[in-house]
């Protein structure tokens, strides 16, 4: 199975995090929130001066298409493994090829507001299911955070999913060993 792959656990399977785990989770949250809180800042001037696109909205690309797929897959409990990447990149090379046939540059202010969505939503949607995480202790990967959060206003329990890349299953396996 790839780590995009859905992997859903019955509740209680997953230890929660301590507090080394929590931290963790708030620390990837607020830097999450740091790059959402730049790319609102030129929402108002996507290209600069020069008529490029501004740094902080190219820098997100790839890491953005590297967890569009863990984000949808395990946020919304689906199992379309590199899908929503594929989707997410070719959807951006069309907005990029009609940028370049209607104004002959690649860097255009359509492909700018394209990435930049994008990217908010990517990365708005990790950064508060990182912060849910570590408010709640929500076991296994911060995408179930939210379900976490539902599950216990519903007064039920949410299954669990592995963090399937970064450090946090490290982290939660040592904590929980001590």
């Amino acid at each position: 199975m790839a780590a995009t792959d859905l992997q859903l656990e019955a509740p209680g399977t997953i230890a929660r995090p301590g507090p080394a785990g929590c931290l963790a989770r708030l620390a990837f949250g607020a830097m999450c929130v740091f790059y959402v809180v730049g790319l609102i800042d030129v929402q108002h001037s996507m290209l600069n001066t020069a008529g490029h696109i501004r740094g902080v909205i190219w820098n997100g690309i790839l890491p953005g298409l590297f967890l569009v797929s863990y984000v949808v897959n395990i946020g919304y409990s689906r199992g379309w493994k590199k899908w929503p990447a594929i989707v997410s990149g070719g959807a951006l090379l069309l907005v990029a090829a009609y940028g370049f046939h209607a104004q002959g540059m690649l860097e255009t202010e359509i492909l700018a507001q394209a990435i930049w969505v994008w990217e908010l939503y990517i990365f708005a949607h990790l950064g508060l299911s990182f912060l849910l995480s570590a408010l709640l202790g929500t076991p296994g990967c911060e995408m179930r955070a939210m379900h976490d959060l539902w599950a216990k206003l519903a007064g039920n329990q949410a299954r669990e999913h592995l963090c399937p890349v970064g450090p946090l299953r490290s982290i939660d396996r040592w904590e929980s060993g001590r």
